[in-house]
């Protein structure tokens, strides 16, 4: 079975492991500099549009992966930097990459800048701690194209084990979450989209409320902290996507993301992780199945 065991070998040139960005050769930020300076396009087909929030050693791994994307379209990458603290702005200009300033915190206050800046027809969404494949791009637009009802698309994903740990574990969570993700399609289908993986028709996008929320998430959005926001803006995005059109799953192993664990270690591991969430989703399974919920009269 794919990926098991070990990661697949597009992303080995994007890791450069045990390096941060200041640790870069002159020799590897020319290489990433003149990779980016392809996706700048001033009239995009396709708008990549990422969040960014304390990333300068994270996100320039990111930016590699999407700039080595074999793509028959015009695209743009454009980074919101969420306020970030640290040297996330300085890395962008340095590497050439469209950005934005969003003071105001949040995901969904990124993510709907993001939208209001796109310039593409078809605005796919990524995060700054993910690695995407060389036919990423393609395959996500891909079913929009071909198909005018589909005004979203979103994708599976697989975990980067941390450092001296393999993907096991990572496989099983992975194995389960696709036997959850099939059960929600047809009634809760908006649960399944994550906003490092998936995509929609820009203008739709627009049209039909965009990333707004009432409760703003932080960036980790731990589970059982103080801060914890159960709406997220993805999910919301598809809600409204679902108004004019139809979403469409890319189950395409070659558009399968790689994304950090990190939202696991907040849980606790990944073994933990695995407890709480399934715990949620097993009490909320009739609602899956029947689309009703649990506290709904009918």
């Amino acid at each position: 079975m794919p990926h098991m065991f070990s990661l697949p070998k597009w992303i080995e040139p994007h890791l450069f492991t045990g390096k941060k960005f200041s640790d870069l050769t002159a020799a590897e930020l020319a290489d990433l500099q003149n990779r980016i300076s392809k996706f700048r396009h001033e009239q995009p087909d396709v708008s990549v549009m990422i969040p960014a929030w304390n990333e300068e050693n994270n996100i320039f791994r990111t930016l590699s992966s999407l700039s080595a994307n074999e793509t028959n379209y015009k695209v743009e990458i454009v980074v919101i930097n969420n306020n970030s603290k640290d040297n996330t702005q300085a890395v962008l200009d340095q590497l050439g990459v469209r950005s934005y300033l969003q003071p105001e915190q949040g995901t969904p206050h990124a993510r709907q800048m993001g939208l209001e800046k796109a310039r593409g027809k078809y605005h796919l969404c990524a995060d700054s701690d993910t690695f995407y494949p060389p036919k990423w791009i393609d395959l996500m637009v891909k079913p929009m194209v071909d198909n005018a009802e589909i005004v979203g698309v979103y994708g599976r994903y697989c975990f980067i084990p941390p450092e001296g740990q393999g993907r096991f574990g990572l496989w099983l969570y992975e194995l389960m979450t696709g036997v959850l993700v099939q059960i929600r399609k047809r009634k809760r289908e908006f649960l399944n989209t994550l906003g490092f993986n998936m995509g929609f028709v820009t203008q739709v996008g627009r049209d039909t409320g965009g990333f707004k929320v009432k409760q703003v998430r932080k960036f980790d959005n731990a589970a059982g902290s103080d801060y914890f926001v159960d709406e997220a803006e993805d999910g919301t995005m598809a809600v409204n996507l679902k108004k004019q059109g139809r979403l469409k799953l890319v189950l395409d192993h070659k558009a399968r993301v790689f994304t950090s664990p990190r939202r696991l270690m907040y849980d606790g591991g990944v073994w933990a992780a695995f407890k709480n969430r399934f715990k949620g989703h097993g009490s909320g399974m009739g609602e899956y199945i029947t689309g009703k919920s649990k506290n709904s009269k009918q």
